[in-house]
């Protein structure tokens, strides 16, 4: 279709945004919502520096804890790395900067990032060695919060089961999780899914990120299980 507002690209095309010292938002839980062909292909392309912003470091060779592993990571932002030994072993070293963040917390300050707001106020950490830890407190109607800032990103990468040309997502069951707050707060977000329809074709009812928030979508190539269980 020959159309201004057709988004349908091909990988190679949409690496260009993802470069060195980049800020990545990656949607998933444990890799579960993760774009796979996508991250296979920043493997590839040997970008370093990056700053992720995501709900968990992943597993070492499932989803963003892929990259993680890598060493290829600046910072982090997540609410938690358990799941992934790697990633803090690299804490540890001082070789990963890790910014935690409780996941309904961090999931709010997405949400913030991508409504344009400057941030949340929110009261977890109130007496805690966190809100000794250089946040702003605000009182509001007698009440002290901390200031939690607004997270985005230059590029947002997300996963989805269907997306017409035009940029419109349906999500799998969990596989949902943060991506559709991740797509409103890239500047450039890139949805990989595993089926594109043309125009029309989607029920009005299941689209859940409208087309306005993605640039660009892939076609998925699904997980490459020689990157899972072979890795480099």
């Amino acid at each position: 279709m020959s159309n201004a507002f057709q988004k349908i690209r091909q990988i190679d095309d949409v690496l260009s945004k993802v470069n060195d010292g980049c800020t990545l938002m990656a949607g998933g839980f444990g890799g579960v919502g993760t774009p796979p062909t996508l991250v296979d292909a920043i493997l590839e392309k040997g970008v370093r520096d990056l700053e992720i912003i995501c709900n968990d470091a992943g597993f070492p060779h499932i989803g963003i804890g892929r990259i993680v592993s890598s060493g290829r990571v600046r910072k982090l932002i997540a609410s938690h790395i358990g799941s992934n030994p790697i990633a803090g072993a690299l804490m540890s070293e001082g070789k990963l900067h890790v910014e935690f963040s409780p996941q309904g917390t961090l999931a709010e300050r997405i949400r913030a990032g991508g409504m344009g707001l400057g941030g949340i106020l929110c009261d977890v950490g109130i007496g805690s060695e966190i809100a000794e830890k250089g946040k702003e407190r605000l009182t509001v109607n007698g009440k002290t919060y901390l200031l939690e800032t607004a997270l985005t990103a230059d590029v947002a990468i997300i996963c989805g089961k269907k997306a017409d040309e035009f940029g419109n997502i349906v999500y799998e069951k969990s596989a949902r999780n943060m991506n559709p707050l991740m797509a409103m707060a890239g500047d450039y977000t890139i949805a990989e899914v595993d089926q594109i329809v043309g125009s029309g074709e989607l029920d009005p009812e299941t689209i859940i990120t409208p087309g306005v928030f993605v640039q660009a979508i892939v076609q998925s190539e699904g997980v490459n299980w020689k990157w899972v269980w072979e890795p480099k």
